[in-house]
């Protein structure tokens, strides 16, 4: 029963061939789709990987998740940084120095100013000047705020103008301050009346005492200038800075050929005091009633001195022409003697705290004292007079005596 049909199943075999061309042939067609399916395959491999790349990266994204925000916390902090510390060069590392400094020094007060961290107005302002007074240098500013710092805390100068007391008789009428109305703001001026000094030696004689006299002035100025209450910074380039000052030097009767050395000590001390501990609180600087033979003097100083300070300075050899120098509203308050239309000085305007009374009694007190001394001398030389007649008497009744026994011996020896 070899019959070869139930072998030849052929047919059967086609039906699978039929499913499997169906089949094939949509796969044919679009070959790219089983291209596509081809690739999808992987991708559907890949996002296996990536679930279980994912299933094991929170263990180590998770420290990075949490410090994403500390490292995001100074990116938002830059923005608060206050542009004057970038914009100014050398002001943040000047700010970052400073609480070494106050520790070094023990002293944190400035012209009034409690010196503090960046954030705080009249302190940027502060540092500013003391780094414009140093053409930007660091090292050169931060030593003098050290200095400064050091001579405020040895001296108190606020202490100068609170309870210092001064001679009448060697400062009365040497130093003033006026303040007028500028464009809104305050424009504060100090008068130095050199040609006033009644006694030069008595004055000048004393230059610590001088230095604190000129200070107690100057920090007067400054309170007027109210640093403290600063709530805009100041410019770098000094320009614009309504925390300055004006000076005037009067050297009506002043001899510039025959300086005493007491002044010129008084003097030089004077400078190394202010240029130190008062950097930048100078706008202008007026010498009035300078002779006209002067005028080198400031002509070679141009030459020694920055322009930054020469520019301040301006001789002017008749006084009255001061109040040209300043806007009509200004230039009318000025004192008569100057220029303008306003009281002196004596009448108008402020000083330190000067001691009439005591200054008398010391006069009274020196008078007497030399009244006593005098007495003592006359009765000193009353004694010697005294002295001198009797030894006059003693010498001319010896020779009395010698004449008699001279006469008594003649007169034995002529026998």
């Amino acid at each position: 029963m070899a019959d070869p049909k139930p072998v030849e199943q052929t047919p059967a075999a086609e039906p699978e061939k039929a499913e499997s061309v169906p089949a094939a042939q949509p796969a044919e067609t679009p070959e790219p789709e089983s291209k596509g399916k081809e690739d999808v395959a992987p991708k559907t491999e890949e996002p296996s990987q990536e679930t279980s790349v994912k299933a094991d990266q929170p263990t180590t994204e998770a420290p990075v998740t949490a410090a994403e925000p500390e490292a995001a916390k100074p990116a938002e902090q830059k923005p608060e940084k206050p542009a004057y510390l970038s914009n100014i060069p050398s002001l943040s590392e000047f700010f970052e120095h400073l609480p070494t400094i106050l520790t070094k020094t023990g002293h944190d007060e400035m012209w009034g100013v409690s010196l503090k961290g960046s954030e705080d107005i009249p302190t940027v302002n502060v540092l500013i000047k003391f780094l414009r007074a140093n053409e930007g240098n660091l090292q050169a500013a931060e030593d003098q705020l050290r200095k400064a710092l050091e001579w405020r805390k040895e001296v108190n100068p606020l202490a100068l103008v609170e309870s210092g007391r001064y001679s009448a008789s060697k400062y009365g009428g040497l130093g003033y301050l006026t303040v007028y109305e500028d464009e809104g703001r305050p424009l504060v001026f100090t008068w130095n009346i050199y040609g006033a000094v009644k006694d030069i030696s008595s004055t000048f004689s004393d230059s610590d005492e001088f230095v604190r006299w000129r200070a107690a002035l100057m920090e007067l100025a400054v309170q007027e200038l109210k640093m403290k209450d600063a709530t805009t910074v100041i410019e770098y380039d000094g320009e614009k800075d309504p925390y300055q000052m004006i000076q005037v030097h009067d050297y009506l009767n002043v001899k510039f050929f025959r300086m005493d050395p007491a002044v010129r000590t008084a003097t030089k001390k004077t400078i190394d005091v202010f240029s130190t501990a008062y950097p930048e609180l100078l706008r202008e600087k007026f010498f009035v009633n300078v002779p006209s033979i002067m005028g080198w003097m400031f002509s070679a100083m141009k030459l020694i001195l920055s322009r930054n300070t020469t520019r301040k300075f301006h001789p002017i050899s008749n006084g009255v022409n001061l109040a040209r120098e300043f806007n009509a509203s200004v230039a009318d308050k000025i004192p008569k003697p100057y220029g303008g239309k306003g009281q002196d000085l004596k009448e108008n305007a402020r000083t330190v705290p000067l001691i009439e009374e005591e200054a008398k009694e010391e006069k009274k007190e020196e008078k007497k004292e030399e009244k006593k001394e005098e007495k003592k001398e006359e009765k000193k030389e009353e004694k010697k007079e005294e002295k001198k007649e009797e030894k006059k008497e003693e010498e001319e009744g010896r020779e009395e005596g010698r004449e008699e026994g001279r006469e008594e011996g003649r007169e034995e020896g002529d026998y």
